[in-house]
């Protein structure tokens, strides 16, 4: 199987659009469903001390103190080619309130308003303190991905000929969804849109069950095993085979559909081809129209020329003959 026949990741319909959003777009995160689910973070009491003391220290360098300024020049003293870059690390927001809240701190001390200042670098000091918990907290698609173990399929939950399958379906969904029958509406988009995405997930999950049971069945096997063994093996091989014949049917019922919707893009073309014929009629009529006058100008002209020509024949006459006069010839 070549790296464009390996079949994509597949997602339970009904996980929330936003979680299913942060799980493609961290595909390093998850797990296969035939592997156990990621365990949840669990820091081990170094770490717990380090965090106990490590925060309030930030907090107080950063909230009530001027550290903000110390952690700018320090960088801004680097050789480095973009020093704005460890500046900004934790937003803009962050860096703004740890250069000018000391500045503000300091101005009220200034003008005698201890008090203002006093709340000014608790209020510093609070907000660093949940900013660095917050970063503490576990990644959200780390999360979803521990949450929602086995609602999605990865390509290492399927066996050669469970792949060759799921990759069957999923491009005739893309042929469906990806036509321009589907474009236009002349088929239920709003149908396909829900429910092709839930035969997918449907014939995965199916195809995934083939898959552990053929592992599982390949090692009952192994080792020759004594006949009453094979026996009891044999009627679950023929099950194994009939829910593949099964699916494979349903896949092949997708495969007609995917077919029925290019031949459907097939008639929509020669319409919308057909459709610009029509609408070219117009011009062509013009052109007829147009012809229609040139031949009745055509006889015109042919008159004037036969005048034309008259009017030569003789006036050449009386140079040819020298008898006729001037009046004969204005009464050509």
């Amino acid at each position: 199987m070549t790296d464009n026949e390996h079949p994509r990741t597949v997602y339970d319909p009904d996980i929330p659009c936003r979680e299913r959003a942060l799980l493609a777009a961290s595909p390093e995160r998850l797990v296969p469903a035939s592997l156990p689910a990621p365990a949840a973070p669990r820091p081990g009491p170094r770490t717990i001390v380090a965090r106990a003391l490590g925060i309030p220290l930030l907090a107080f360098f950063y909230g009530v103190l001027p550290g903000g300024w110390l952690r700018a020049f320090f960088l801004l003293s680097l050789d480095e080619d973009d020093p704005l870059d460890g500046v900004f690390r934790w937003g803009r927001t962050a860096v703004l309130a740890m250069i000018f809240l000391p500045l503000a701190q300091i101005a009220l001390l200034l003008a005698g308003a201890g008090e203002a200042a006093a709340v000014l670098a608790a209020a510093g000091f609070t907000g660093w303190t949940v900013g660095a918990l917050r970063r503490l907290r576990e990644p959200d698609a780390a999360r979803a991905a521990r949450r929602h173990h086995g609602r999605y399929l990865l390509p290492g939950d399927f066996d050669a000929d469970a792949a060759r399958l799921l990759v069957r379906t999923q491009r005739a969904a893309d042929a469906v969804l990806g036509s321009a029958a589907h474009r236009a509406g002349l088929l239920d988009a709003v149908r396909d849109a829900v429910v092709l995405p839930r035969q997918e997930w449907a014939i995965a999950h199916v195809l995934a069950e083939h898959t552990r049971l053929r592992r599982e069945h390949r090692e009952g096997c192994a080792g020759w095993p004594p006949p009453r063994v094979r026996g009891l093996l044999e009627p679950q091989r023929r099950t194994l085979d009939l829910s593949v014949r099964s699916v494979t049917a349903r896949v092949e019922a997708l495969e007609d559909y995917a077919r029925q919707a290019r031949d459907t893009d097939d008639a929509y073309r020669e319409w919308q081809a057909a459709r610009r014929v029509t609408e070219r009629n117009a011009a062509y009529r013009d052109l007829l129209a147009e012809t229609v006058r040139d031949d009745l100008a055509r006889e015109e002209i042919g008159r004037l020329t036969d005048g034309a020509r008259h009017a030569a024949s003789v006036l050449r006459g009386p140079f040819a003959d020298g008898c006729a006069s001037t009046g004969e010839i204005r009464g050509i």
